[in-house]
């Protein structure tokens, strides 16, 4: 099948990013369907690994929408679906507690120990199938992996819809954290740099305004800046005792001081990946509608095309079509 393989072992990164069409075909495990990719989406995390984030070796891309092409589940034969990411052992202490999502011994889609979405067919569980309406859209399904970490945030910590927040990093995440946001009833101002950017994030509804312009006293800030320095920045603008929650995952490491965090009280979340559950109750309902981020759709066979763009600092989401 045709697949971009991404490996570690070559210096230059243009080096280490083939697009290969003899690729050889996933065979499910037990338990597991074969999905054909219909659409798939490029994000910060992708690009990232391509400057050797997680040190992954195989098939990136982990935000798709597919059709179950092979699979023992009758239930799931043919069905066009969307796919958590993360495939559990079942058995750990994490699973019993129902922790799958961290899971020691879990693999993840086109992020660790599994092939993902960058190619023509994936294999996931069929626990991490889920069919969707057929009155979705790809072009808005194929979101539905980004706005669940965006909800997730709202399965880690109580955010009322008086706080004051702010949401760092104009890209892809943030875009997708402010709607998430909006759809709950909060009112974050999103900062970036990008004047384009901002322009068509302000035509979608969302205040958005230069990072230079916020000033600091938000109750809470969100970090999606994909940058190891916004952990810095979100420091400056978060009050005495109010939370910073971290979205951004970088292959740099990020050197900080870490004493405003004791002196000022502040609550720090990590926050990752979301149940799916929320996003396409948002998507199906109406509530966010991400397809106006779409900056350009590429077959598959132009994917190197497709990476080049997405990493354009002016470029919110590409997408990747089967062709």
């Amino acid at each position: 099948m045709r697949a971009l393989v991404l490996t570690q072992s070559a210096a230059a990164e243009a080096e280490r990013i083939v697009l290969r069409n003899d690729y050889p075909m996933p065979v499910p495990g037990a338990g597991e369907s074969l999905v054909r990719v219909r659409m798939a989406g490029i994000c910060g995390t992708d690009l990232e690994m391509m400057r050797g984030y997680m040190a992954f070796s195989g098939v990136p891309g982990h935000e798709f929408v597919g059709e179950v092409a092979a699979s023992a589940n009758r239930t799931l034969a043919g069905k066009r679906v969307v796919g958590e990411i993360n495939a559990a052992c079942g058995h750990c202490d994490s699973c019993r507690a129902a922790m799958g999502r961290h899971c020691p011994n879990r693999t993840v889609l086109g992020i660790v120990g599994r092939d993902g979405a960058f190619a023509e067919y994936l294999c996931l569980p069929d626990v991490n199938l889920i069919p969707i309406s057929d009155q979705l859209p790809d072009e808005a399904a194929v979101f539905t992996e980004p706005l669940a970490a965006a909800f997730e945030i709202f399965e880690q910590t109580q955010i009322a819809a008086h706080d004051r927040i702010a949401i760092l990093g104009d890209g892809r995440l943030g875009a997708m954290t402010a709607l998430a946001m909006k759809a709950r009833g909060c009112n974050p101002v999103l900062g970036g740099h990008h004047v384009d950017k901002l322009g068509r994030l302000a035509q979608m509804g969302l205040a958005a305004e230069h990072e230079r312009d916020l000033k600091p006293g938000f109750d809470v800030v969100i970090d999606c800046t994909g940058s190891a320095i916004g952990l810095s920045r979100a420091l400056e603008l978060v009050r005495p005792r109010g939370k910073l929650i971290l979205k951004t995952t970088v292959a740099g490491a990020a050197g900080i001081n870490l004493a405003p965090i004791v002196i000022n009280e502040i609550d720090v979340i990590g926050s990752r990946c979301g149940r799916f559950r929320p996003a396409l109750d948002a998507l199906e309902s109406g509530a966010v509608d991400p397809t106006p981020l779409i900056s350009g759709i590429f077959p598959l066979a132009q994917v190197s095309d497709a990476l080049v763009r997405a990493a354009q600092p002016s470029t919110f989401k590409i997408l990747l079509k089967a062709s």
